[in-house]
This record gives structure tokens, C-alpha cells and sequence, in this order.
């Protein structure tokens, strides 16, 4: 009991700049996976979108986009909200990347020719938690458009 008290007060270990990077591209795969879920149809065009995306915006292997997309269903198969992955976007993320994974999570959205209710929703909802301007939100909407 008094080994558990210790542990409260105790400081926990620095992060490394490697586990804090894989991480973010989790919480962002994550993201981006659940994107191409919520319209309960994983289309093949979205699934070729979502891996370039990634592959271009983190700077990938393919081989590496494989791996982090496994990681990162695996982690969303067991998660509960998207709290946990929001929350890592609200630590580590600037308001410019931010901004940019919400037009990611657009495009993979527009990918399959069509935008689904739930697929609104849900980049409502992650723009909503991650603090993005609603004229943002709009704008990235926007852009991404076909």
C-alpha cells in the first residue's frame, strides 16, 4: 500500500521524441481509419486514399503505412471514444496541423465519390474536440471537395 502511495507522488519517465512521434501517427492513422468507417462501407478508393495520404504526409514507406495502419485499427478496434486519440492531436499538435489533418480526414472522406452523413459527423465532431475554427473546418471542407 504504502509502494502505491509512492508511485502517486513520483514523477513518471520522460517520453522519448521516437514513442511521442508514433504516438501522434497513431492517434492521426487512427483518425483517418475511423473516417473511412463511418459510413460502415471501407471502399477500396478510400483504403488507396487513406495509405497515400499517410504515406505523403508522414513520409512513409509502404511497408511503415502498413504497419501503422495495423497499429492503429487494432488500437481504434479497442477504444471506446475518440477521446484518447483527440487528446494526443491537443498535446502534440499545432493549430496549422490541426487544421491540416481535418482536410486529410476530408479527403479520404471524398474519396470514394461521396460524402456520407457519418462521415460529416464525425469530422465535425474530431474539429470540434481538436479546437479547429469552425471557418476552418469549412474551409479544409471546401478544398478537399472533387
Amino acid at each position: 500500500m504504502i509502494g502505491a502511495l509512492k508511485k502517486l507522488f513520483e514523477t513518471p519517465p520522460a517520453e522519448t521524441e521516437e514513442a511521442r512521434q508514433r504516438r501522434m501517427r497513431l492517434a492521426a492513422a487512427a483518425l483517418l481509419i475511423e473516417t473511412a468507417r463511418a459510413d460502415f462501407t471501407q471502399e477500396a478508393s478510400e483504403e488507396a486514399a487513406l495509405r497515400q495520404l499517410l504515406s505523403s504526409s508522414l513520409q512513409l514507406e509502404p511497408a511503415a503505412v502498413q504497419e501503422l495502419l495495423q497499429a492503429a485499427s487494432a488500437q481504434l478496434d479497442e477504444s471506446t471514444s475518440l477521446y484518447e486519440f483527440t487528446r494526443v492531436i491537443n498535446d502534440c499538435y499545432s493549430a496549422e496541423q490541426k487544421r491540416e489533418l481535418i482536410g486529410t480526414m476530408w479527403r479520404v472522406a471524398y474519396a470514394d465519390g461521396d460524402l456520407d452523413k457519418y462521415e460529416e459527423y464525425l469530422i465535425r465532431q474530431v474539429a470540434e474536440l481538436t479546437y479547429v475554427p469552425h471557418g476552418d473546418y469549412i474551409r479544409a471542407k471546401l478544398e478537399a471537395r472533387p
